[in-house]
């Protein structure tokens, strides 16, 4: 036996349904949010970390590199010292060998 809804019918039960039905929904949208939001905020912790150790890294090269670059004068300035040494030694056999 089937029976025939009619406008005076209580619809209470099927709006209740319908109702909790779209709170379920609603429920697991903001669980999915809170999800990808969790997700997001671990991804830029990790970022973060990893942007410190580059920074330290990148401060340790340059460093280095100012190192290598005093170095580099260092010997240059040695270089052009030993070569005018040499020079001023040659210049004294030379006039040796000329007297």
């Amino acid at each position: 036996m089937v029976f025939m809804r009619t406008l005076f019918d209580d619809n209470k039960e099927t709006e209740k349904t319908e109702s909790l039905k779209k709170e379920v929904l609603s429920l697991d949208k903001f669980k999915n949010l809170e999800e990808k939001i969790s997700v997001a905020i671990e991804k830029v912790k990790t970022l973060k970390e990893e942007k410190s150790i580059t920074d330290r890294r990148i401060k340790e090269l340059e460093q280095l590199l100012d190192e290598k670059n005093q170095e580099i004068e260092r010997l240059k300035a040695e270089k052009n010292l030993v070569k005018s040494q040499l020079e001023t030694l040659l210049g004294e056999i030379e006039s040796i060998e000329a007297d």
